[in-house]
């Protein structure tokens, strides 16, 4: 019950789409636009560098707020928290990517995935920033970047779960990878066409000329 009570409260917390929400304030629906997408980058790349930040801020801390409630509730409960964490913010994922009243068209899910990695652990953080600014830097390709980092948060919580990090019962830590999986899975899923342009080498670029 406790999962699936976080679950749905993620879920519902991922229905606040920033993205589409200040592209209406612009009398605009950003999924119209661009990649079709209602997150960071698409706003960024149709609205601006301000429509960016603000929408990536709000997705980040609509994962960030539960996942830390989560951490209150059940901080006596160390066994398993970072379950249940994990279960709050694929809900909060799902509420993002596939939001019912928008037809489920939403967005990638990689600054509500940020905001899981934030509230989990601060080296895991704190690698995945420096790899994604670097790649992003070198390369200019956001999805490039975006798939490294939740790549890193997969071997993150295989590595820390592995080696009682976490202090997760060992009865829920085969549940625990299966959940932090099935995050990585969606980044991967939704990222899909990105994949193929990054291998035929037509992605499009952050900034400068881009491939058609």
């Amino acid at each position: 019950m406790e999962r699936i009570i976080c679950l749905v409260a993620g879920y519902l917390c991922g229905l606040i789409q920033t993205g589409y929400i200040y592209g209406k304030i612009n009398h605009i629906d950003i999924r119209k636009y661009g990649s079709g997408n209602s997150g960071t980058t698409n706003a960024l790349r149709v609205l601006g560098k301000k429509a960016g930040l603000i929408v990536f801020i709000g997705d980040f801390l609509k994962t960030v707020i539960p996942c830390m409630c989560v951490r209150f509730l059940f901080r006596d409960r160390p066994e398993i928290m970072y379950l249940l964490l994990l279960y709050t913010a694929l809900g909060t994922i799902l509420g993002h990517n596939f939001p019912f009243y928008l037809g489920f068209k939403g967005g990638k899910g990689i600054a509500s995935t940020a905001g899981l990695i934030f509230s989990t652990d601060w080296r895991i953080t704190l690698i995945c920033m420096v790899v994604f600014i670097l790649i992003v830097a070198v390369t200019r390709y956001v999805s490039l970047g975006s798939l490294c980092v939740v790549t890193i948060f997969l071997a993150g919580m295989i590595w820390f779960g592995s080696h009682g990090e976490y202090l997760l019962g060992a009865n829920v830590l085969p549940e625990f990878y299966g959940v932090a999986a099935v995050i990585t899975a969606l980044a991967y899923w939704r990222h899909r066409a990105n994949i193929v342009r990054l291998l035929h080498g037509n992605e499009n670029k952050l900034w400068g000329s881009k491939n058609k």
